[in-house]
């Protein structure tokens, strides 16, 4: 079955503190967006590579690109005013029953297995979500109260979230919603069940300063620099 990434790229650096978005933030000499992009080409060379921008950082990226003599094979599909609706732009040049991986532009760290272990999951289950255990204790928070909750229970949830093509177009019908707050909360509100898997911890999600730090140690350790 044909197998489809799609990378979300609508970020802003806000919280990075940065002039520009955090998804074209150099970091081991290139663009974090493309380590991202690389991630999945290593995985598999015939993978499709459909890139989701806002309109204006079009330009911008095609200048990295040949800055960086960056010459992986994708389509750029514009964004929309949220990542639900960029998502379904993306979804809508597929037009075959295939594998779709969704895949945030901004966690350049995913490892071979937890793409592998996406595509399978999704093959056999029609989804498969990586996730990674809580180490730290969380306490939930009220208006003047708070209290423990057991982080056995909870997990972070990362991307890539992977589908069969035929399910996740469907979900992406319905209207938006503010609690679509990923791919696996869209389809399981058209009652699909979420099928979990173990991500890599190493698969961060770069939003802050210390996050490019982290990246840059990581990539010079694996060596994919």
């Amino acid at each position: 079955m044909k197998k489809y990434v799609i990378i979300v790229a609508g970020g802003s650096g806000i919280r990075m503190d940065s002039k520009i978005p955090k998804q074209f933030i150099p970091v081991s000499k290139k663009p974090v967006l493309m380590h991202s992009i690389e991630c999945f080409y290593n995985y598999s060379v015939k993978i499709t590579i459909i890139l989701v921008l806002p309109k204006i950082y079009f330009d911008l990226w095609k200048t990295l690109c040949k800055k960086n003599n960056f010459t992986i094979k994708h389509k750029i599909i514009e964004g929309g005013k949220t990542r639900f609706h960029s998502v379904k732009n993306g979804l809508s040049v597929i037009n075959e029953e295939s594998l779709v991986a969704i895949h945030d532009g901004v966690r350049p760290l995913v490892s071979n297995e937890t793409i592998s272990r996406a595509f399978h999951y999704a093959k056999i289950f029609g989804n498969g979500i990586p996730v990674v255990p809580i180490n730290e204790s969380v306490r939930e928070i009220y208006e003047k109260d708070n209290k423990p909750i057991e982080r056995k229970k909870l997990c972070i949830v990362q991307t890539p979230q992977c589908f069969k093509s035929s399910i996740i177009k469907k979900a992406y019908k319905q209207n938006y919603q503010e609690n679509f707050t990923d791919d696996a909360t869209v389809i399981e509100s058209t009652g699909e069940k979420i099928q979990l898997f173990n991500g890599n911890i190493e698969n961060i999600k770069i939003t802050r300063p210390i996050d490019l730090k982290i990246a840059e140690i990581i990539l010079k350790k694996t060596g994919l620099e």
